[in-house]
């Protein structure tokens, strides 16, 4: 018996639509060669997926934060956890195998950089709006449209517009440690906004070293511009990374 068949005699119009309606009536080993309607659905939610993700990291993230590295790594979580989810939409697997992928995915934790909240915040829509559109098959295009604009809009409003102030934060080693007594914060602030040209609305004073007359002090001022400072926080050599 040839492993590759056409029996039309046998042939069920309903159970074909069941299991994806589309297919050629060709299978081997009882797995369809060839099933024009899921192809066409799979690729145009596909290309659907990569056009909304690339806009809000291009656009979003990308523009603030410069950083080559994560935008590749969002571009490929959005690619690869479709895909899987696809596949397994199509394979009429269990959705617990889709959330436990999920909840595995949101776990990682690169060993080189810790990922801050605003890579992370991101890397969480990139991941849902993959997880989304890779599940409703049954779902209008009208529906899955609407949420991808709707999560867009959000972010549009949230990160992209002037609503919600951006305040960045610079740990500085401070050297005039007569400044950081109880009660000239003013002096403080004024020092520093003269030697930095920040404008700080905010100082913290931390550990102070009295034996060589140093204190680290944390200041809260407003970007000149809205990109992202990745070395804000790195206070030791060792600690910067090209």
């Amino acid at each position: 018996m040839l492993p590759l068949q056409i029996n039309m005699q046998d042939f069920d119009p309903d159970i074909a639509r069941e299991f994806g309606g589309g297919a050629s009536g060709m299978d081997f080993l009882g797995v369809p060669l060839f099933d024009m309607q899921s192809l066409w659905t799979t690729l145009i939610r596909f290309v659907f997926n990569c056009i909304v993700c690339w806009v809000i990291i291009h656009f979003f993230y990308y523009k603030k934060a410069n950083r080559k590295d994560y935008y590749f790594t969002f571009i490929m979580f959005a690619v690869v956890i479709f895909l899987i989810i696809s596949l397994m939409e199509n394979m009429k697997m269990n959705i617990a195998y889709a959330l436990g992928l999920f909840a595995i995915f949101g776990m990682i934790r690169y060993r080189t950089e810790t990922i801050k909240i605003r890579e992370m915040t991101y890397l969480f829509v990139v991941m849902g709006l993959s997880i989304v559109n890779g599940m409703a098959l049954s779902t209008s295009y009208s529906e899955l449209i609407l949420v991808n604009l709707l999560i867009v809009l959000i972010i549009w409003v949230l990160d992209g517009t002037k609503l919600l102030k951006h305040t960045a934060t610079k740990v500085i080693l401070y050297d005039r440690i007569e400044n950081t007594k109880y009660g000239k914060e003013d002096d403080l602030k004024a020092d520093l906004m003269e030697r930095t040209g920040l404008d700080i609305s905010k100082v913290e004073v931390g550990h102070i070293d009295y034996l060589r007359d140093v204190a680290f002090v944390k200041v809260y001022y407003t970007p000149i511009n809205d990109e992202v400072n990745t070395i804000d926080s790195i206070t030791k050599l060792k600690n910067f990374e090209e």
